[in-house]
């Protein structure tokens, strides 16, 4: 069993590099040198992550943890605050206090990786009357065992914030050169298995080849933007045009009566939609299959209604049975990726489409998408002026002879909206206001994602905000501070915002050389629907910036 110390030992590693076939290197190295048992261990912690998509979620506030670091080194928690502010770092505060500690505890024992592991993925399931004590004392407890530099990097593994440079794209890289296989081929099994340690060990054993797994999510096929209808209809030879609802994008996977739905980010979501549940055992004639469709809420007469109604039902964890009445869903499926032990991925969009139409028995709620197949302009336009009239973003067109790709955008989808595209941003920075909105953070730094996977600041969000919308922002981003400077903080990029604007402009004020003309929020994205490494890249701006001057 490999001793922590080791593993943070390369964590120092990464942490000096800032080059990424070097931090590539450094962990193929680490991987190299595992056994089978802890491998899949260590690509979790090396990630920075204790849960596969769809799993659990630790949810530990940083208020939590300052307590903890207090108790556990036996000093006062305003000591601890005072040094977070000049550290902007809980994992340093950590240490710090390690080194300079007051009580020794007895029976100190050196820590493996299980047992970092196993403790801290035993968080989420403490729950109840004092569970927030017995929390702290399980954190405690690994922290009394920690050296100095082990604390630091226990604390930041709870909040998710390693600060040594390792994304998806690295870890790959690393699976492939530690154990010779193509990155390409380590992606595509990641897209169907979702979880890099599963395929490390596969990699490890010379075994590439993943088979789909009822109940395990698959990482979801994206579509592309088109700059106008007329564009997109010219791409593909055999077009297939389906609403672009404003809704959850699931996939509902069942195997005889066990239903489990997954969002997109792959997040287990069965036990908020139980009606959904209840549909699918009702009416898919099918032993085993996956299929994907996006949820809408609606209203009594069936009318959807905007996606921050249908988020309430996707947050909440209680009343349940209530929130069923209060929101009502409609799904509207459009793919099928499995059917009774057959995998459809690989199957053109026909293919796809005319079975999943087999199989669903259609109610007002559990129905399939709308969709056409023409290449005729005027009947395409009339289709996409209709998606529009009833209050949905627009079409996606589809090439019906192009089978599934999971995880990609490979232009085999393209989108088609009215708007110019909204973006997907991460606030990594944030500045209190003045006057009667001095409680809250009345101006947000923006960031998109960089070619290194890093957030690239590229606007602020300074006005267009109501105080609703003020107070719930303050709300999520207040536990989020890492770092303040006077009246501005920074925060950790983890609240993704969909920002609307009136043009992208060229900027040499921003590190993506773009800025935004008149940003407004047009919703906070829901976790389990878009999180920040789901936020939009530079390379996006680019292309959105170019087709703003072709539509000029």
């Amino acid at each position: 069993m490999m001793q922590y110390s080791k593993l943070i030992d390369y964590y120092e590693k990464l942490a000096a590099t800032r080059k990424k076939l070097e931090k590539r290197d450094i962990l193929a190295e680490l991987y190299k040198d595992c056994n089978e048992e802890d491998l899949h261990i260590v690509v979790q912690l090396s990630m920075g992550v204790l849960y596969t998509a769809g799993q659990e979620e630790l949810g530990i506030a940083r208020e939590m943890v300052r307590r903890t670091i207090a108790k556990t080194y036996g000093v006062k928690e305003i000591e601890v605050t005072k040094k977070f502010a000049s550290t902007g770092d809980l994992g340093l505060t950590a240490e710090f206090f390690a080194k300079n500690k007051r009580q020794m505890s007895l029976g100190k024992k050196e820590l493996t990786i299980n047992n970092v592991f196993d403790n801290l993925r035993k968080l989420p399931s403490i729950s109840g009357s004092g569970s927030q004590e017995r929390k702290m004392a399980l954190i405690s407890e690994l922290l009394s065992h920690a050296s100095p530099r082990e604390a630091k990097f226990i604390v930041r593994t709870i909040l998710g914030d390693m600060r040594i440079g390792v994304a998806a794209g690295i870890v790959r890289d690393a699976i492939a050169t530690a154990f010779n296989q193509e990155a390409k081929d380590v992606e595509k099994i990641f897209n169907i298995v979702g979880d890099f340690g599963l395929v490390a060990q596969m990699a490890k054993k010379g075994k590439m080849k993943a088979e789909i797994v009822i109940g395990r999510p698959l990482r979801v096929m994206l579509a592309e933007r088109s700059p106008g209808l007329k564009e997109a209809l010219e791409e593909f030879d055999n077009p297939a045009l389906e609403i672009k609802y404003d809704g959850l994008r699931i996939a509902v996977h069942k195997e005889n009566k066990e239903v489990k739905i997954f969002s997109r980010r792959m997040e287990n979501i069965t036990k908020q939609f139980p009606e959904i549940v209840l549909w699918s055992r009702e009416n898919i004639k099918a032993k085993q299959c996956i299929i994907e469709g996006e949820a809408l809420a609606v209203d009594s007469e069936g009318k959807p209604l905007p996606f921050q109604v249908l988020s309430r039902r996707i947050q909440r964890k209680y009343d349940i049975e209530r929130m069923v009445k209060e929101i009502p869903v409609q799904i509207n499926f459009f793919d099928l990726l499995y059917y009774n032990k057959e995998n459809y991925m690989h199957k053109p969009l026909r293919e796809r489409w005319d079975k999943l139409k087999k199989i669903i028995k259609e109610t007002n709620n559990f129905r399939l998408a709308d969709h056409i197949e023409t290449k005729d302009y005027k009947e395409a336009n009339k289709f996409y002026k209709h998606s529009l009239k009833i209050g949905q973003e627009g079409v996606i067109v589809k090439n019906i002879d192009a089978h599934y790709q999971p995880g990609k955008r490979v232009g085999y989808w393209l989108k088609v909206k009215e708007i110019l595209e909204p973006l997907d941003l991460v606030v990594v920075g944030a500045e209190w206001g003045e006057g009667k909105r001095a409680k809250w953070f009345s101006s947000l730094l923006l960031a998109c994602k960089g070619r290194d996977d890093k957030f690239l600041p590229t606007g602020k969000m300074a006005s267009g905000l109501t105080e609703q919308q003020l107070e719930e922002v303050t709300k999520k981003l207040k536990n989020l501070v890492v770092k303040e400077h006077g009246k501005t903080v920074d925060v950790k990029p983890e609240l993704v915002i969909e920002v609307g604007y009136e043009e992208i402009q060229k900027s040499p004020k921003y590190p993506t050389g773009y800025a935004l003309r008149f940003p407004r929020l047009l919703r906070i994205r829901d976790p389990s629907d878009k999180g920040p490494e789901d936020v939009n890249t530079v390379k996006d701006i680019e292309k959105f910036f170019r087709m703003q001057k072709r539509g000029k």
